[in-house]
C-alpha cells in the first residue's frame, strides 16, 4: 500500500500540514468552524478530488448552525463587509467573485441592497449565490426568485451555493500549491 508521505501534486501541500495549519487554510475556504476542523482530521487525501468529495460530505452532514456561521463569513452581495472577521485572502477571493456585481449601475446594486435587506428580514441569514462569472443583474433576478422560497427550501438553495463557492475555493487553494 502507497504511502501518503509519497504523493505529490497539490494535495501534498496540505497533507504535509499539521491538523492546526489544514484547519487555517480550511476556514479560508468555507466559515463553518466544524467543516474545517472535520476536514482538516480526515486528511491526508490522496488528491485533489477526493478531499472534494470528503469536504461536500461533511458539509453535507452538519447542521443548519454550521451552514450559518459559513453564511455569516460572507458579505452580502455587492458589499464588502461581512459580520465575521475574515482573512486577506478570504476578502480577495471574496472581491474576485463579486467583481461583475460590483461593476453594475447605481440602480442595480441599490436594487441588490433592497433586495438583500427584504431576503434577510424573511429567512434570518444573507443571500449566499456563488457570485463568480454572474453579472448583478443575474444574481438580482436569482435573488427575486428565490425569496418566495419556504425557509427549508431555501436554506437547503443556500447551502448548495455555499458548497459551491467552498469547491470553488479549495480548488483555488489547491491550484496555488
Amino acid at each position: 500500500m502507497p504511502d501518503f508521505k509519497d504523493i505529490e501534486g497539490p494535495v501534498a501541500r496540505l497533507n504535509r500540514m499539521s491538523r492546526e495549519e489544514a484547519y487555517a487554510e480550511l476556514l479560508k475556504c468555507c466559515g463553518s468552524t466544524r467543516w474545517a476542523r472535520e476536514v482538516a482530521a480526515l486528511k491526508p487525501f490522496w488528491d485533489v478530488t477526493q478531499a472534494v468529495i470528503i469536504g461536500h460530505r461533511v458539509w453535507t452532514e452538519l447542521p443548519e448552525e454550521d451552514w450559518l456561521e459559513a453564511f455569516r463569513a460572507h458579505p452580502k452581495i455587492g458589499e464588502t463587509a461581512t459580520k465575521a472577521a475574515v482573512t486577506e485572502q478570504e476578502k480577495r477571493w471574496s472581491e474576485g467573485e463579486q467583481q461583475r456585481a460590483r461593476d453594475a449601475s447605481e440602480e442595480t446594486r441599490a436594487a441588490l441592497a433592497e433586495a438583500n435587506r427584504e431576503y434577510e428580514e424573511r429567512f434570518g441569514f444573507i443571500f449566499i449565490i456563488c457570485a463568480s462569472g454572474r453579472t448583478a443583474e443575474e444574481i438580482l433576478a436569482a435573488l427575486r426568485e428565490r425569496i418566495d422560497n419556504e425557509r427549508d427550501a431555501e436554506l437547503r438553495a443556500a447551502a448548495g451555493e455555499q458548497w459551491n463557492i467552498t469547491e470553488l475555493r479549495l480548488r483555488k487553494f489547491f491550484d496555488a500549491a
